[in-house]
């Protein structure tokens, strides 16, 4: 009897560890320009009308301390990707990371004067980039308040600028999502990087038929979540930037309750004598609020997420709309028909579909209203740092006829 053929082992669906987000955001930024093409539009006329694109020249760069690696090659890969000179001007709280790939861009053979890293005062250091005249373009990301300061130096340069900003980003949970998948998704949605996030989905919209058992998952979920220092592989919530930060945070959540809002976990600082030292501050989960409460739609950047229970689809689109923020929003559903109709009615700059705080560089990045103005990444990205021109080619070898009175009909 012949030998039965051997059948590879079947790859696990397990994930392997995730490669570095700023590594592969400078490899598509090097690699994406070899495949950019221009246009030639339909001519209306004896001319050939190609479109082209051109570096702008010195650009700007102003980045966050909540998320500096990937905020600074969004920023720094796509300028000299788009034929510019890069200044960057990095978080006064986090000053030394934008150093680390400016070392290594120069390492790699970046030639001197392409990228500046200008460390310092956000009002000194960080009006250099931005008022200079000969600076083209500015990409900030920071608070909704400090972004609007650049937009009126750039109007009143008239340049360019590309603002992410604030988010009080909702997630919809509907009647017939998958719990267990829609408890992780959000749990890491909004404490993650102890929810100094921009996209954090801070408010949670729960359908009635699943809210007390949504609710109790949740909770439970963030009661197990581990506490520690940032250097702990095995911590999930990190400490605050700053003790300052962290008791701004622990502000709000305690005149939500003056407000009435309930507790369900956290509220407070970790009893354990290891994190006494640290700007720590325990998940947490208000319950018993409004929409139109200070704590639903005002930026926490903290680990706060506000639960709220929903009948009605069209009133919780409503609700999901009704802030001055547009940065992201996420849907839990088993329907996609249904939820493609809700992702298509938020008004926000990305959605995500039962899953959350997901990326991919190749695909742009912008938010709405208050969240801000402009495109980050894709290709989108790299286009947002070059100028447009349209070059008119006469075919038909004649001069124009209006020189030429005895020419015109």
């Amino acid at each position: 009897m012949p030998c039965r053929p051997s059948i590879p082992a079947r790859p696990s669906r397990r994930p392997g560890p995730r490669p570095c987000s700023a590594a592969g955001t400078f490899r598509f930024m090097a690699a994406a320009p070899e495949t950019m093409e221009g246009a030639i539009t339909p001519a209306r006329g004896d001319f050939l009308t190609p479109a082209t694109y051109e570096p702008m020249g010195v650009v700007g760069a102003i980045t966050p301390w909540n998320s500096p690696i990937a905020s600074d090659a969004q920023k720094i890969a796509p300028a000299p990707a788009a034929g510019n000179a890069v200044v960057s001007k990095p978080p006064v709280w986090a000053p030394r990371v934008t150093l680390l790939p400016a070392r290594l861009c120069e390492d790699a053979g970046l030639p001197a004067g392409l990228l500046s890293v200008l460390p310092g005062p956000g009002r000194t250091i960080g009006e250099a980039p931005v008022a200079h005249p000969h600076v083209s373009k500015v990409s900030f990301t920071g608070g909704t308040t400090t972004g609007r300061h650049p937009a009126h130096v750039a109007a009143d340069k008239l340049m360019p600028i590309t603002l992410e900003l604030g988010g009080k980003s909702p997630t919809i949970v509907f009647s017939d999502a998958d719990l267990d998948r829609a408890v992780a998704g959000v749990l890491f949605g909004v404490f993650s990087s102890s929810g100094q996030s921009c996209i954090a989905g801070s408010r949670i919209f729960v359908h009635t038929s699943i809210h007390d058992e949504f609710v109790d998952r949740l909770v439970a979920g963030a009661r197990r979540l581990r506490v520690g220092p940032g250097d702990d592989p095995r911590t999930q919530v990190g400490p605050m930037v700053t003790h300052s930060h962290r008791d701004g945070v622990a502000a709000m959540v305690d005149a939500a309750v003056e407000q009435g809002a309930q507790v369900l976990c956290g509220a407070r600082i970790p009893e354990e004598a290891a994190l006494q030292s640290g700007a720590y501050y325990l998940p947490t989960v208000p319950a018993g609020v409004d929409n139109r409460d200070t704590i639903c739609q005002e930026e926490v950047f903290g680990p706060v997420a506000v639960v709220l229970p929903f009948d009605d689809e069209d009133d919780t689109v409503a609700q999901a709309n009704d802030t001055v923020f547009g940065l992201a929003c996420g849907i839990w559903t088993r329907d996609f028909a249904g939820g493609w109709r809700t992702a298509q009615a938020i008004r926000a700059g990305t959605v995500w579909m039962n899953t959350y705080k997901q990326f991919s560089i190749s695909t742009p990045f912008s938010g709405l209203k208050d969240s801000g103005i402009g495109t980050e990444k894709g290709r989108d990205g790299i286009r947002s740092y070059m100028h447009q021109k349209s070059i008119y080619v006469d075919l038909s070898g004649r001069p124009l006829p209006w020189a030429n009175p005895e020419e015109q009909p």
